[in-house]
């Protein structure tokens, strides 16, 4: 078993503080910010940052359904990261300045891929695709923040 990585950034034309508050609000903001690709989306504990259980089904491909049971905690300033009690992914999404009012965000995500040669092909396909799901995320939150 290999392990998988997944990186996306963007740099939004909103200050750090809204960015990350907007990613934050599990109960609110980030419904609206996720694509086709999720489904069934429901906060079950909390629903801003830390201490937020959420769920939601990911469809990465037509084959490829995950079901997520994220914990989200906040270990550092500017950082959320999200566990999926089923599965050893693991996603953070970090909010850095970047120039005048603006924020960098990046969003990596990692988990522990399949063995043999469907491990080669997740580990050569499904970052690029991931990758342009949490694009998806990026567009929305800045089009979300950026108003």
């Amino acid at each position: 078993m290999a392990q998988v990585e997944a990186t996306t950034e963007r740099v939004v034309a909103a200050d750090a503080e809204t960015v990350f508050d907007a990613l934050a609000d599990y109960s609110g903001t980030r419904a609206k910010l996720l694509p086709q690709h999720f489904s069934e989306y429901e906060v079950r504990e909390g629903g801003d940052g830390e201490g937020t259980l959420v769920h939601w089904k990911l469809q990465a491909t037509s084959k490829r359904v995950r079901d997520c049971l994220l914990e989200v905690s906040e270990p550092t300033d500017g950082e959320l990261v999200e566990k999926d009690r089923n599965s050893s992914m693991v996603t953070t999404w970090r909010v850095t300045p970047a120039g005048e009012g603006g924020s960098k965000v990046v969003v990596h995500t990692t988990w522990q891929g399949a063995g043999g040669i469907g491990g080669f092909f997740e580990k050569t396909f499904a970052p690029k695709g991931l990758g342009r799901i949490y694009g998806e995320v990026l567009d929305k939150l800045a089009t979300e923040v950026e108003k």
